[in-house]
């Protein structure tokens, strides 16, 4: 199952590009675009709505018909702060230029029409923290599903400190049974401090027919597609990933881990 780990197929340009077709599921796309200043990128969204994260640097950008100026102002992912993010619906196209060198990650899901284009962030963003002990990490929640004004998509930011796990409890999003359980796919675009670093992430099922423990690298992609998914930061290397899940409802529940079930309390 080495297909779950996507290693970037370069340092400049689009450096990712993973479709449902690609990856076998039916709703996550993710690509991610590494550009110098002066560089452009631009797409047609078709039949998906499509978020677009400002990771790092700036770039003047164009969607929807609208001119929404220049979009970023975090040089260093690991500075932590709010992104600038850009909601673009499907049956829409969208245009960057970038201002300085920048990374534009490009989340997207199936879109059934009815939104409006609509810039998120940094405003209204806020670093929280979740969990304790060796288990913080904190969050910066993009498009959670208090937000109605998407169709599909959830998106959020994770920064793990060095030493700590996370997406932990183990837990799986795989199965249609609403309030119990949801199903979605998930992306994991991680980013390693140093970028010399490396962190684990595993994947697998409570039957043991999916268990890979994979190294993950500065710019790597994880597919989730079924199965718990845990990461683990080692001493010295912090850990930032960007999560995108979408499913046929738009709900994040989960059910933990046999294993790790009596931590939840």
């Amino acid at each position: 199952m080495a297909h779950l780990l996507r290693r970037p197929f370069g340092a400049h340009g689009e450096v990712h590009r993973i479709t449902p077709a690609d990856a076998g599921w039916r709703y996550v796309g993710f690509s991610l675009h590494r550009l110098r200043a002066g560089d452009r990128a631009a797409e047609a969204t078709g039949g998906r709505e499509a978020i677009l994260v400002m990771v790092e640097g700036k770039a003047q950008i164009c969607a929807a018909g609208q001119d929404w100026g220049t979009l970023g102002d975090r040089m260093d992912v690991f500075q932590k702060t709010p992104p600038h993010c850009l909601y673009v619906p499907d049956g829409q196209d969208w245009a960057a230029e970038a201002v300085t060198d920048c990374t534009i990650a490009v989340c997207s899901a199936p879109g059934r029409g009815g939104h409006e284009a609509r810039r998120i962030g940094p405003h209204g963003i806020t670093l929280t923290q979740r969990g304790e002990g060796s288990n913080t990490r904190w969050i910066n929640n993009i498009a959670m599903e208090a937000e109605d004004w998407c169709d599909s998509l959830l998106v959020t930011e994770v920064f793990t400190p060095a030493g700590n796990w996370s997406s932990y409890p183990s837990h799986r999003h795989d199965e249609d049974d609403f309030p119990r359980i949801t199903y979605l796919e998930e992306t994991y675009y991680h980013r390693l401090n140093p970028a010399t670093g490396w962190a684990v992430q595993r994947v697998y099922t409570d039957d043991g027919s999916l268990d890979e423990v994979m190294a993950v690298r500065d710019h790597d992609v994880v597919l989730v597609p079924r199965g718990h998914h845990p990461c683990g930061a080692p001493h010295g290397m912090e850990l930032y990933y960007l999560n995108v899940m979408a499913g046929p409802r738009r709900a994040w529940r989960f059910v933990a881990a046999p294993e790790v079930a009596h931590l939840m309390s």
